[in-house]
């Protein structure tokens, strides 16, 4: 699958998120496996402290059907009804988690503004001194 569809998954997943009363902020994410496999995640909040994000939703899924060669993930944001989707990265939590499961060269793309600008970062870009076994 190429990055088009990649995004368009993931803005589509984006409108799936789930109980987000407290942020308002809809997360969609689109993790592509070196053999084209797709597999999305949304931001999942709660009241307490178990949210889950969009990041993470999209790689349990791919990790609990035996995968584990990834090749990048696309990650868009904004609130509700945004016709303009912000910026969007994965938290801190998000990428310690990812580290474990890529090589250092994954590619994270964030898709945004009213032109779908795309930025393309590798996880060590975004995460320079992970914590590795």
């Amino acid at each position: 699958m190429n990055l088009t569809s990649a995004i368009e998954i993931a803005k589509q997943t984006r409108l799936h998120a789930k109980y987000t009363t407290t942020s308002n902020y809809y997360v969609g994410a689109c993790l592509v496996t070196k053999a084209g496999k797709m597999y999305s995640g949304c931001n999942i909040e709660n009241c307490g402290i178990q949210s889950i994000c969009a990041e993470r939703t999209a790689f349990v899924k791919a990790l609990s059907e035996g995968e584990n060669d990834f090749s990048y993930i696309v990650v868009v944001g904004g609130k509700k009804d945004a016709t303009v989707l912000e910026n969007c990265l994965p938290c801190g939590y998000c990428r310690q988690f990812m580290v474990q499961y890529v090589d250092k060269d994954f590619k994270i793309y964030a898709c945004f503004g009213k032109d779908d600008t795309i930025e393309e970062y590798t996880i060590s870009d975004l995460l320079p001194h992970a914590f590795t076994l």
